[in-house]
């Protein structure tokens, strides 16, 4: 199977199965995992913070952060189709008493000017705004990039209203690929940075959140409080050694792919596809005259293309590790075969 859902299901390289085998590992609750201990101070170094904590999840150093940043009964601003507001089980409610303020933006990516509206006055009659939480790149918008100068725009507005900024960065390193910038250069500014080491950087599990040094102490309370203190992990962190230092560099092939993929559907008639959106390895489309994405998905499947219906007539690829550029033109080849069916 040619498996398109998502690049979370790749498979650990030989050199992270080496990796994990070879492990040096201690109870990481008591801070004693040498590799866990190695992979957070490298994680830090490359963002340029002081320090960094790794995390089971995206979306537990989400909530994390969204913890740290709030008192209970603020908002949080987010964008309209965030995976704060949309994939995690609305903790940030459940967690830290917050309700999240969305704001709409242009391909996913919020713009200060747009933030700024969003901002509850200073009434006491009015929920106040704790936080802004950015999303770079964003999942449900098609793996769009915010640029750098917005990026800086929005930590500088934000901070001059008193205001903190969590990034999830889940995919920034594909974001930085595709700008060419250094992901410390990226999310200078930001208050907090989470990314995942498990989606394009094709580790079996495990995210980084990095900030300062007081907050990932505090940061470490509240991952004990999610279930998140895990023990003998240096088995996974050795393999999200290996995804920070050395997958990062061949992220421009996902983002080939998934280019190859996205034209491919852009010249049939019967999808409909916003080209200038597909930045990094993701591709997003829809089909025409309302067309089955659920039905069409179970096509590809029969035809060995495993794809995501995201919606009554949308349909998801993401590029990533486990899918080289041959097995891309096999699968545009059977899409672009159903399309003309349909």
């Amino acid at each position: 199977m040619i498996d398109l859902r998502s690049d979370t299901v790749t498979r650990p390289t030989p050199a992270m199965r080496e990796a994990m085998f070879a492990s040096e590992v201690g109870d990481d609750v008591y801070g004693e995992d040498p590799t866990v201990n190695r992979l957070e101070r490298d994680a830090a170094e490359l963002f340029g913070r002081e320090a960094a904590i790794f995390v089971p999840t995206g979306t537990m150093g989400n909530q994390i952060a969204i913890r740290l940043h709030t008192q209970h009964g603020q908002e949080v601003i987010c964008e309209a189709r965030a995976h704060v507001m949309d994939w995690e089980m609305a903790m940030a409610a459940a967690f830290s008493g917050c309700q999240l303020r969305t704001v709409a933006g242009q391909r996913g990516v919020l713009t200060w000017d747009r933030i700024q509206q969003a901002i509850g006055p200073k009434l006491y009659y009015r929920a106040r705004t704790g936080l802004v939480c950015i999303e770079n790149t964003h999942n449900m918008a098609g793996g769009t990039v915010t640029p750098l100068a917005v990026m800086r725009e929005i930590c500088e507005g934000a901070h001059a209203a008193g205001l903190p900024v969590h990034l999830d960065g889940a995919r920034i390193f594909n974001a930085a690929a595709a700008l060419g910038v250094g992901v410390a250069e990226l999310t200078k500014g930001c208050d907090t940075v989470m990314f995942c080491l498990s989606k394009g950087l094709g580790a079996p599990a495990g995210s980084m959140l990095v900030g300062s040094r007081e907050a990932m102490e505090r940061a470490r309370i509240f991952r004990k409080a999610l279930g998140g203190g895990m023990r003998q992990v240096g088995v996974l962190a050795a393999a999200g050694m290996i995804a920070l230092h050395e997958m990062p560099a061949r992220l421009t092939d996902d983002h080939a792919n998934a280019r190859l993929l996205a034209e491919a559907v852009a010249a049939e008639p019967n999808a409909e596809i916003d080209l200038d959106a597909v930045e990094t390895n993701i591709v997003i489309f829809n089909l025409r005259g309302e067309g089955d994405a659920a039905a069409f998905c179970a096509g590809l499947k029969t035809k060995g293309v495993l794809a995501s219906a995201i919606g009554p007539h949308s349909i998801r690829f993401v590029t990533h590790y486990d899918v080289n550029r041959e097995a891309c033109r096999r699968a545009a080849e059977t899409v672009v075969e159903l399309l003309r069916a349909s």
